[in-house]
């Protein structure tokens, strides 16, 4: 499968794709059964928070998992956030971490420019897209500001996030980064939130989250209809994330549903099997119960 065609048919087909984040490499067996078991189409995906962070070791290290069980005509590797300015507010070196990405067979990459200004994160973004599209490989690039990842997570009460719309992707800058940037989807802040990755409190139940699917509609209108991506899915209620299905959201990012139940069956009984069969359990009950979309793969694959 293509990347870049499957998003397309996606959103064109009013469903989506899940990316299923990898922070513990045990993780990617029973991601990939639950998804070929579902008959669906889905990403396996690891962001560097993961390697740095949590126990997924390297970008290398996932791919080299993820071609042991994978089915090509059910899966894709993508990889997900690469930070020019990580959550601890350092300067990462983010082309070399795609060259990486990008050697070891990656199908998609994304690029967060997020935390630089519009003109920088549009520079970036065409760097990263010149030298993947030069591969074959597709581009992700992130516009506005999808908080919890910082240490402080959110920042502030999730009402008054959503009432200010604090760090939502701005329509206009939205335009102007679909025509320069190179990108082949974007995602945007419209409401969503990151789980947290802070020591102490990663394992808390995420603040329930809603969009606004208005401002999804007018952003898909200003990126004449490029495929929209949402981070932070977990926690929102299954109605705004079927209607942002409705309105442009090709993809969705699952980390905290299917990372937490992993790490409670370590914690509690330190059985890698069991907490493979959690996350399986969990992945199934996302695409079939959640997102709806078991079966999809005749439409997208």
């Amino acid at each position: 499968m293509n990347a870049i065609d499957v998003i397309k048919k996606a959103q064109a087909n009013k469903t989506i794709v899940p990316a299923f984040n990898i922070p513990y490499l045990p993780m990617v067996k029973p991601v990939i059964e639950a998804i070929c078991d579902e008959d669906c189409v889905a990403m396996v995906q690891v962001a560097r928070l993961e390697w740095e962070k949590f126990e997924s070791k390297s970008l290398e290290a996932v791919a080299e998992e993820y071609f042991k069980y994978y089915d090509p005509d059910f899966t894709l590797l993508h990889l997900d956030h690469v930070p020019a300015i990580d959550e601890d507010l350092q300067t990462v070196d983010v082309i070399p971490i795609i060259e990486r990405a990008l050697d070891a067979g990656y199908q998609s990459v994304m690029v967060d420019g997020s935390r630089l200004s519009l003109k920088d994160n549009i520079s970036l973004t065409q760097e990263v897209s010149a030298l993947s599209h030069s591969k074959g490989v597709a581009v992700e690039a992130e516009l506005g500001a999808v908080a919890g990842h910082e240490k402080d997570g959110i920042g502030m009460s999730y009402e008054e996030l959503f009432r200010t719309r604090k760090g939502f992707t701005k329509p206009e800058e939205a335009k102007q980064f679909a025509k320069q940037s190179g990108c082949d989807w974007l995602s945007v802040a419209v409401g969503s939130i990151h789980g947290s990755i802070a020591e102490g409190i990663r394992d808390q139940k995420k603040p329930e989250a809603r969009l606004d699917i208005e401002h999804i509609a007018k952003l898909k209108d200003a990126t004449n209809n490029m495929p929209l991506v949402l981070h932070g899915g977990t926690g929102i209620s299954q109605s705004y994330i079927l209607d942002a299905v409705q309105n442009g959201i090709a993809k969705i990012n699952i980390a905290t549903d299917i990372r937490q139940p992993y790490e409670a069956a370590m914690k509690e009984y330190g059985d890698i099997e069991l907490a493979r069969e959690q996350v399986y359990l969990k992945t199934r009950w996302v695409i079939h119960d959640f997102l709806k979309i078991t079966g999809n793969r005749n439409l997208i694959g």
